[in-house]
């Protein structure tokens, strides 16, 4: 891009008056393979795809994942017929998960239904919700957090809480209390890199078995209990938006996965067993 024929930075602001060139790169055809890789299809239409991702796939290829994506299953799956947005590496990708966070992710097979999907998620429009299990007893049954995220000063692959970094609000209210640890329903009205895990590592509670943002205090939830997670324990259970063609309001729920579903169980039996030892020593 080029203001009054000079270069200028991507973070420009146009100002009144300004002669703005944009010149727009030729389309490069994709190398990425396609992969018949297992894919949980939750809704299927001529514009999107709405999918239920399992833990552990990473969705788009990046640094030490080059291949065997969410997204080479895609291309196989739609034959190639993604919306080029988001360019070769990540097409139809509207929103992103973190490799072990699972749940619905919704994807959009052309251009128009991707600018009006990242249109509803830019405007807010778009309801994600994400049960997550957390290290502590937390005490409040509702709140909301607002704290600006921006990428670690020293530690360049994560994130956190810093004056200067991007606006994030992450809303949540409790679904149930453990022993050691809390169940949560969290709501993402701004989509950071990362954000449920450092807004809640920045209240004092991080999540379950993320051991890059919440290693001391997964320690000593194991100590306490016994238990130890398999992953972060993040699942993006509830996703609802308007369709792109005709407006209508359409909305997806996943059921935990084994995983998620095993460790609150495990998280709970520990409680039961604590109330029971508690009821017997003050008998």
């Amino acid at each position: 891009m080029r203001v009054d024929g000079a270069a200028v930075k991507p973070t420009h602001t146009p100002l009144a008056g300004e002669t703005i060139t944009v010149a727009w790169p030729e389309a490069r055809p994709s190398t990425l393979t396609p992969r018949a890789l297992p894919l949980q299809v939750v809704f299927e239409d001529d514009q999107l795809v709405v999918l239920d991702k399992a833990p552990g796939m990473v969705v788009h290829p990046a640094g030490g994942h080059e291949d065997n994506t969410l997204v080479h299953a895609l291309l196989h799956h739609c034959q190639g017929r993604l919306s080029g947005i988001g360019g070769v590496a990540r097409p139809g990708l509207v929103h992103r998960l973190d490799q072990f966070t699972s749940g619905l992710l919704v994807v959009a097979k052309d251009d128009a239904t991707h600018l009006e999907l990242a249109r509803q998620f830019a405007e807010r429009d778009v309801v994600k919700l994400y049960d997550a299990l957390l290290c502590g007893e937390l005490a409040r049954a509702s709140g909301e957090i607002q704290a600006a995220i921006a990428r670690h000063p020293s530690h360049r692959k994560v994130m956190t809480v810093r004056e200067g970094g991007r606006a994030a609000r992450t809303g949540y209210r409790v679904l149930e209390r453990l022993h050691g640890a809390t169940l949560v329903e969290a709501r993402l009205y701004t989509g950071r890199t990362h954000q449920i895990r450092v807004h809640f590592q920045h209240l004092g509670y991080p999540l379950v078995g993320d051991l890059t943002y919440g290693k001391r205090p997964n320690a000593r939830l194991t100590e306490l209990t016994g238990m130890q997670a398999p992953r972060q324990m993040l699942h993006a259970r509830f996703l609802a938006f308007r369709h792109p063609v005709g407006g209508r309001s359409i909305e997806f729920t996943s059921p935990w996965p084994a995983d998620f579903a095993a460790t609150v169980q495990a998280l709970r039996r520990n409680t039961v067993s604590r109330c029971a030892q508690a009821g017997s020593a003050s008998g």
